[in-house]
């Protein structure tokens, strides 16, 4: 379906603008949303508040999937809500289904957090799989830069806690290119810069729309 993704501001590098044209799993067209929308009449035009962005390519995927449990939210009493580590996780009687049903919490998690794209490699059949199914793309880890932080810290999907937001965006937004972004609730600046101070105050759960391949697969209510 033709759909015009509108914000209040676009990050594409350079270029100050207002929404992007999507068809399919790619984009067909970046500009003001007025001429966007005047070209294409038939579009359906969703509006977000704050800032669009590239999705953003979580670095630490492989740990928080393959050395971290995801709670059900049925377990939350017992369980907490954030990822379990260290003595927590080895608590847990864990065998190939609870590691898949994790998998697939955490990465719909991820999707909330505005992430499009993961470092692998996952060396768990059942993780493997979910990330499959799950439609993220895969990058090879050999090709980034881990962020630093300490041994014991706790696994977090705020990723720009751990590393300058810029640095995250996986890609950029150009006509022909994939569909794959996000969209903060954050305030933006009066120019085509990256807002970084704004993205890391109010951090990846000020996330409202995740968009992959084209697809809404998260939107915040």
């Amino acid at each position: 379906m033709l759909t015009i993704h509108a914000a209040d501001a676009v990050f594409a590098r350079g270029a100050w603008c207002e929404a992007v044209a999507v068809d399919g799993g790619l984009i067909v067209g970046v500009g003001s949303a007025e001429e966007l929308t005047a070209a294409r009449p038939q579009a359906r035009v969703r509006r977000w508040p704050g800032l669009l962005t590239p999705g953003l390519l979580n670095p630490l995927a492989a740990a928080l999937l393959e050395a971290a449990y995801h709670p059900d939210p049925r377990e939350a009493d017992a369980l907490g809500t954030a990822p379990l580590t260290g003595d927590a996780l080895a608590a847990l009687a864990m065998d190939d289904a609870r590691w898949g049903a994790s998998a697939r919490r955490g990465l719909q998690r991820m999707l909330q957090h505005g992430t499009t794209a993961v470092a692998g490699p996952f060396r768990r059949p059942a993780v493997r799989s979910a990330v499959t199914r799950s439609g993220l793309r895969v990058r090879e880890a050999g090709t980034l830069q881990e962020p630093a932080r300490e041994r014991d810290d706790a696994p977090t999907l705020d990723l720009f806690a751990l590393r300058p937001p810029g640095a995250l965006l996986d890609g950029a937004l150009a006509v022909g290119g994939p569909a794959d972004f996000a969209v903060f609730d954050v305030p933006v600046g009066a120019g085509p810069e990256l807002p970084a101070l704004a993205l890391r105050q109010h951090g990846a759960g000020s996330c409202v729309a995740t968009v992959l391949a084209g697809r809404l697969v998260f939107r915040r209510r």
